[in-house]
């Protein structure tokens, strides 16, 4: 029900912001107010979200808990999909998601409503290190299929 709300809510915000600032000031200043945000977002998304790739590697590296660096990086790819979309409250959003702080704060208000139950990492258990009475057998081999050949007439199994 709430994405119905907001799929209805944000173009109706959007419309009554763009009459309100274009009767304002102006049609031609609006629209470059709204291409000036897309081009300054893509920027800002783009710097954010190549430092947190590091850290993602960063964390996998260390075999740390990769959560945080994964919601900071989606967060950085919604706030980019919305600064992309024209307007000026998805605008106010996506900027707002650019804050390093605002990011944060919203991380952590989701890790309080998601309940981990277990997460591991490093070897699994098909992954189990060799024990030193493991065997391990060294072989070659060769095909031995018969050939054949383009005279033999269909198989069994496409006869009616």
């Amino acid at each position: 029900m709430w994405l119905l709300f907001a799929f209805i809510a944000v173009p109706m915000i959007e419309i009554a912001l763009f009459i309100q600032v274009g009767g304002f000031i102006g049609i031609w200043w609006t629209l470059l107010i709204v291409l000036l945000t897309a081009i300054t977002g893509s920027y800002l998304v783009r710097n954010q979200g190549l430092r947190e790739i590091g850290n993602l590697q960063r964390s996998f590296s260390e075999l740390q808990d990769p959560t945080e660096p994964l919601a900071l990086g989606a967060m950085i790819l919604f706030a980019g999909a919305l600064l992309l979309t024209p307007g000026f409250f998805t605008d106010v959003v996506g900027l707002s998601l650019l804050v390093p702080g605002i990011r944060r704060a919203a991380f952590v208000w989701a890790k309080s409503k998601v309940k981990v139950q277990r997460f591991e990492m490093g070897e699994g258990p098909a992954q189990r290190p060799r024990q030193s009475g493991d065997r391990v057998i060294d072989g070659d081999f060769q095909d031995v299929t018969p050939q054949k050949n383009r005279t033999d007439g269909p198989s069994e199994w496409t006869k009616d």
